[in-house]
C-alpha cells in the first residue's frame, strides 16, 4: 500500500478516497493479462468391465466402460496377444471410443486382450482386466462321401430292410437321407426317413409292390453328398391263408407188442407242407385225441406202447403260416401180446419177528389177469391173492426174500429183500445201560443200501415244541386196535407222542399233554439263562420199561409265580394214560450239609443244615435210566445259575416212590450232572456211573465236581476217580461232565478187564479222553491220575461216545467223526485216531449210534446240530444227518443229498434212533423219518 500511494501518509486520506482507491486497483487487475496455469499430471481411470467377443472365424469385438479424468479422456490404447495363457502383448488400435472391433484375423485361434486410457496431457490409467476369445473354425463347405453297398432286404409282406456302409466327412457325418419312389423303374424318389444309423426298416408297405431307394448323407453345416446307388426290392406277398388239404390213405400198422407204424400220402398247400402233427387215444373206441408227435414226413413209428392195447390215430397237415388242414381218417390197431413182466412193492425195507406186510405185485401184459404166485424164504402169508398179499415175518433174524412170479409166464417174477430184526426196543438213551450207542440188530440197513437212490426221508409227524430227548421205538406194540410198531417222542412242550414207527404219511396213536389251566412250560427266561432258548418242559430222554409197557419222564412246569415243578410221571404205551399217579420233586427233598438252603426267589427254601432240591434251578438234561426195578433221574443246572447241585434219585418202578437220593456236593457248590444229555451207565451188577461238572472238589466232605462216580444200586458212593487238573476245569468253566460216561465191554484178557470211558471240556477245550479202571478207579492225586490212560481228542468233548468191535467213535466240537481203536489185551486205545471223516462237526459236536448186523454192515449215524438257533449255535437251520461205513467213516449218504430229505431245524445234543431200517430223529417241530425207500 506505501508502494501505491508513494510517501503519502495513509492517515491524510479519508475513509472514502480509500475505497475509492481499492475500487480503481481492482478494476486495473481484472483487465491486465493472466499468468501460465499448473501443469496436468493426474492419469485417467482403468477402463472397466471389458468384454471380448468372437465375432466370426476372423473377427473379434471389444468393449468396455469408459474411463473417467480429471481434465477428460482423449483415447484408448488396445493392446493384443495371441495364442493361450500368452503375455506378450502389443498396442493394435487406439480408438476415442469404448467399443473395438479386431478383424482380419486367423480361425480356431485364441487373442487376449487390455486396455488403457489417455487424456491430453498423455497422462495413461492403468490396464484393465486382460479378456480373452477365440475365433471358431471357418464354415465347413466339404460335403461328406456318397453312402456305398446299398441293399435292401424285404422282411415281409409290409416291410422292406435297408442298409448301407457309412459315408465320412472332413467334420463328420449328422445323418442320411431316405428317398423312395413306388413301382417298377420309377424316378419320382421323394425323402420320407431321416435316419442316423446306416440302417432303416421301411414299414407300412403294399404287399408284392417294387419299391427303389437311394441315400445321401448330411454333415452339420448342412453340405449333402452324393447319392448313392439305387436299391430296388419287392415286398413280399400277403399272409397265407389257405390251408394244406387233409392228409389221405393213412394206413396204421402194429409190428410187436410195443410199436405201431403209420404211413399216409402226402397233403398239398398253396405254398407248402411244413409238417403233420399225429395224434393218439388208447382203447376200443376212444375219442379223447392227444396229439404226441410232429414229424415231417409222412410216416411215424409210435414206440414204448402196451402190449394187446388198441390204439387209434388221425394226422393233420400244417403249413408255414401255421394254416392247420382237417384231419385224415382214423386209423386203429391193436399192439401184439408183450412178454409179461413183473414188479413188485416195496422192494426193500424191515420187518420186526411176526410184523404184517402188505406186498403188490404190478403185471404188464398178463392178458389173462392170471396173477402170481406168493413165495418167501423165511416167514408165511397170513393172505394172498393175485396181485396183492400180506406176509408175516419169521421169528429168526436175518434177511428174508419175498417173490412174486407170474402164473401165465413162470419165467417172469420179481422179487424184495427184507431185513428182519430181534431187536427187542430202543428203550433208553443211547441204546443200552452201557450207553454204547450200538444197535448190533440192524439187518435192513446195510453199506451197500445206505445212498440217495435207495435210502432217504420217507415222513414227517409234527410235534409241538423242540424234541430234545432220544426218541424211543418199541416193536409189536398192542395199540389203536392191533399191533404196531411205535415211536415215543417228548417235547419242551410237555408233551408226549405215540407215532406208528412204519406209516407213511405219518399216523399218531396218541398225544399226552401235561398242560393245563394254569400249567405252562417253564419260559427259559425265568431261569435267568438262554442255554434252551424257547420253553423247558420234557429235556431229558425219558425210559421204557418193555416188561410193563410203561414209559418214564420228568415233566418240568410252571404253575403260578414263582411255582416251579418237577414230577416224575408213569404212562400206559398204549393210550398215555398214568399207570400210577405222578411224583411231585419238591424243595422238601433234602440231603444234610452246608451248601446252601436254596433260593427264596423261586419259592425253594430250607432250614439250615439241609440242603434243598430246587425245582427252577436243577436243569433236567440227562436221560432217564432204568435197571433192576428202580428209574434214576440226574439233575444239574440251567446255565451254571445257581444255587444248583449234582443229584442223583431213584424211583421204584413199579409205584414211583422215592427210595433213594444222592448230592454230589451237599458242602459246596454245583457239581451237576448233565453229560450233554447221556444218561447214567450201569454194569452187570447194576453199579451206576456218571460224571460230573464244574464244581467243589473235597472228597472228606463229599464234594465231587468234575469226578467219575461209581454207586450202588442204592445210590451209596463206591469208588471215585478226579483228575489232578480238577481245580483249572472248576475255575475255567471246563467241565470234565460235559460229556456222557461208556461203560465197555468186558475184556477178560486184559489186566484191567473191566473199563469205563468218559471225557470232557479238558483242558484248553482240548477235550481229554479217560479210560478208568471200574474196579479201581484211583480217586484223586494231585500229581498224577491213577487211571488205565488218558489222551486229548483235539476239541472239546460235548456228547456220549459210541464203541463198536473194539473201536471208539467220538465227534468234538468242530472236528471229524474220528475212530480209536482199542487193544483187548491192555484196555488201551491207540491215542491217534485211525480214521476220521472228512466231514466236520460244529458245536457242540455229535453224539454218535451204530447200527450193524452183528459184526457186519456197520454203520455209523450221527448229526450236525450246529443250526441249532441258540447262541451257542451257527444260526437256525435244518439238522443234517449223516451217515458213514463204520471200517473207513467214508460218508455214505447225508440228508443234503437228492430231493426231499432235508430234516427239520436242528436241536443240539440229539441223538439218532436206527431200527428196522429206519432213522429216526427229533428236531424243533418235527420228527423225521428216514429209510429204505420203497421203490
Amino acid at each position: 500500500m506505501k508502494r501505491a500511494l508513494g510517501n503519502r501518509v495513509l492517515r491524510e486520506f479519508s475513509y472514502a478516497v480509500f475505497l475509492s482507491l481499492c475500487l480503481v486497483l481492482v478494476m486495473t487487475s481484472c483487465n491486465s493479462s493472466p499468468s501460465a496455469p499448473p501443469p496436468d499430471t493426474m492419469p485417467p481411470s482403468a477402463p472397466a468391465n471389458l468384454a471380448v467377443t468372437s465375432a466370426s472365424s476372423t473377427q473379434v469385438n471389444l468393449s468396455w466402460t469408459a474411463s473417467t479424468d480429471n481434465v477428460g479422456v482423449t483415447g484408448y490404447m488396445v493392446e493384443r496377444c495371441q495364442g493361450a495363457a500368452c503375455s506378450n502383448f502389443v498396442q493394435i488400435s487406439t480408438p476415442t471410443g469404448t467399443t473395438f472391433n479386431n478383424m482380419g484375423l486367423t480361425a480356431s485361434t485364441s487373442y487376449s486382450y487390455r486396455v488403457r486410457a489417455t487424456d491430453a496431457a498423455s497422462n495413461l490409467s492403468a490396464y484393465s482386466s486382460t479378456a480373452s476369445a477365440g475365433t471358431p473354425a471357418p464354415p465347413d463347405t466339404t460335403p461328406p462321401t456318397a453312402p456305398t453297398n446299398l441293399t435292401g432286404t424285404a422282411a415281409s409282406a409290409s416291410q422292406i430292410n435297408l442298409a448301407w456302409t457309412a459315408s465320412t466327412d472332413n467334420v463328420g457325418v449328422t445323418g442320411y437321407m431316405v428317398e423312395r419312389c413306388t413301382g417298377a423303374g420309377c424316378s419320382n424318389f421323394a425323402q420320407f426317413a431321416a435316419p442316423t444309423g446306416t440302417t432303416f426298416n421301411d414299414t407300412g408297405l403294399a404287399a408284392t409292390t417294387s419299391y427303389s431307394y437311394r441315400v445321401r448323407a448330411t454333415d452339420a453345416a448342412g453340405n449333402l453328398s452324393p447319392y448313392s446307388t439305387i436299391a430296388t426290392v419287392s415286398t413280399m406277398a400277403g399272409p397265407d391263408t389257405i390251408p394244406p388239404n387233409a392228409p389221405t390213405n393213412l394206413m396204421v400198422t402194429a409190428v410187436s407188442d410195443t410199436q405201431i407204424n403209420l404211413v399216409w400220402t402226402a397233403s398239398t398247400d398253396d405254398v407248402g407242407v411244413t409238417g403233420y402233427m399225429v395224434e393218439r387215444c388208447q382203447g376200443a373206441a376212444c375219442s379223447n385225441f392227444v396229439q404226441i408227435s410232429t414229424p415231417t414226413a409222412t410216416t411215424f413209428s409210435d414206440t414204448g406202447l402196451t402190449g394187446t392195447t388198441s390204439y387209434s390215430y388221425r394226422v393233420r397237415a400244417t403249413d408255414a403260416a401255421g394254416n392247420l388242414s382237417s384231419y385224415s381218417s382214423t386209423g386203429t390197431a391193436s399192439t401184439a401180446t408183450g412178454p409179461i413182466s413183473v414188479v413188485i412193492t416195496p422192494v426193500r425195507g424191515g420187518a420186526t419177528f411176526s410184523q404184517s406186510m402188505n406186498f403188490t405185485a404190478n403185471l404188464q401184459n398178463d392178458v389173462s389177469a392170471a396173477g402170481v404166485t406168493w413165495t418167501a424164504s423165511g416167514g408165511t402169508f397170513s393172505s394172498q391173492g393175485k396181485t396183492t398179499a400180506t406176509y408175516v415175518a419169521p421169528n429168526a433174524v436175518g434177511n428174508a426174500t419175498i417173490t412174486a412170479t407170474s402164473i401165465a409166464d413162470v419165467t417172469k417174477s420179481a422179487s424184495a429183500n427184507i431185513g428182519v430184526t430181534d431187536l427187542v426196543g430202543v428203550t433208553t438213551y443211547h441204546n443200552n445201560p452201557s450207553r454204547d450207542g450200538v444197535n448190533s440188530h440192524e439187518f435192513a440197513l446195510t453199506t451197500a443200501n445206505v445212498k440217495t437212490s435207495t435210502f432217504g426221508k420217507l415222513f414227517s409227524c409234527p410235534v409241538d415244541g423242540e424234541v430234545y430227548a432220544q426218541p424211543l421205538w418199541m416193536p409189536n406194540l398192542a395199540i389203536g386196535g392191533g399191533t404196531h410198531n411205535v415211536v415215543f417222542v417228548a417235547t419242551q412242550n410237555d408233551s408226549i407222542y405215540a407215532f406208528d414207527a412204519d406209516a407213511s404219511p405219518c399216523h399218531q396213536y396218541w398225544q399226552r399233554s401235561f398242560l393245563r389251566a394254569g400249567v405252562t412250560a417253564v419260559p427259559f427266561a425265568d431261569t435267568g439263562t438262554d442255554d434252551i432258548n424257547k420253553t423247558i418242559g420234557i429235556t431229558g430222554t425219558p425210559v421204557i420199561d418193555p416188561a410193563t409197557n410203561i414209559l418214564y419222564a420228568i415233566v418240568k412246569t410252571k404253575e403260578g409265580t414263582a411255582n416251579y415243578h418237577q414230577r416224575l410221571y408213569a404212562v400206559n404205551l398204549a393210550d398215555g394214560k398214568d399207570k400210577v399217579t405222578a411224583v411231585d420233586i419238591t424243595p422238601a427233598i433234602t440231603v444234610s450239609g452246608t451248601g446252601d438252603t436254596g433260593d427264596p426267589s423261586v419259592g425253594c427254601t430250607s432250614t439250615p443244615g439241609n440242603v434243598p432240591f430246587c425245582p427252577l434251578r436243577e436243569g433236567q438234561r440227562a436221560g432217564l435210566a432204568l435197571a433192576n426195578g428202580i428209574v434214576y433221574v440226574a439233575w444239574a443246572s440251567h446255565g451254571d445259575r445257581p444255587p444248583y447241585h449234582g443229584w442223583i434219585m431213584g424211583f421204584n418202578a413199579s409205584t414211583i416212590a422215592r427210595v433213594s437220593t444222592f448230592n454230589d456236593s451237599p458242602n459246596g457248590r454245583e457239581g451237576g450232572i448233565w453229560m450233554s444229555g447221556g444218561a447214567p451207565a450201569f454194569d452187570s451188577s447194576n453199579n451206576i456211573y456218571v460224571i460230573t461238572g464244574n464244581g467243589d472238589f473235597n472228597s472228606a466232605n463229599g464234594d465231587f465236581g468234575d469226578s467219575f462216580l461209581k454207586l450202588n444200586s442204592g445210590l451209596t458212593l463206591q469208588d471215585w476217580f478226579t483228575p489232578a487238573v480238577q481245580g483249572i476245569l472248576d475255575a475255567q468253566d471246563l467241565d470234565l461232565g460235559s460229556g456222557g460216561a461208556v461203560v465197555l465191554v468186558d475184556l477178560p484178557s486184559s489186566p484191567v478187564p473191566h473199563v469205563l470211558i468218559g471225557g470232557g471240556k479238558g483242558t484248553n477245550s482240548l477235550g481229554q479222553i479217560y479210560v478208568v479202571n471200574r474196579d479201581n478207579m484211583g480217586h484223586f492225586n494231585s500229581s498224577s491220575d491213577n487211571i488205565v490212560q488218558q489222551f486229548p481228542l483235539g476239541a472239546g468233548i460235548f456228547s456220549t461216545a459210541a464203541y463198536w468191535q473194539n473201536t471208539l467213535y467220538i465227534a468234538g466240537v468242530r472236528q471229524s467223526l474220528k475212530a480209536f481203536t482199542l487193544n483187548p489185551s491192555n484196555s488201551q486205545f491207540n491215542p491217534v485216531a485211525t480214521l476220521q471223516s472228512v466231514a466236520t462237526f460244529g458245536f457242540p459236536g455229535a453224539p454218535p449210534s451204530v447200527s450193524s448186523a452183528g459184526t457186519t454192515n456197520g454203520i455209523v449215524w450221527a448229526m450236525d446240530t450246529s443250526n441249532n438257533g441258540t447262541p451257542t449255535g451257527t444260526g437256525n437251520g435244518p439238522a443234517l444227518l449223516r451217515a458213514f461205513d463204520a471200517t473207513n467213516l467214508a460218508e455214505l449218504w447225508n440228508s443234503s443229498q437228492g430231493s426231499g430229505n432235508a430234516a427239520g431245524f436242528a436241536v443240539k445234543f440229539c441223538v439218532p434212533t436206527v431200527a428196522n431200517g429206519k432213522v429216526y430223529i427229533g428236531t424243533q417241530t418235527e420228527l423225521d423219518v428216514y429209510g429204505l425207500l420203497p421203490n
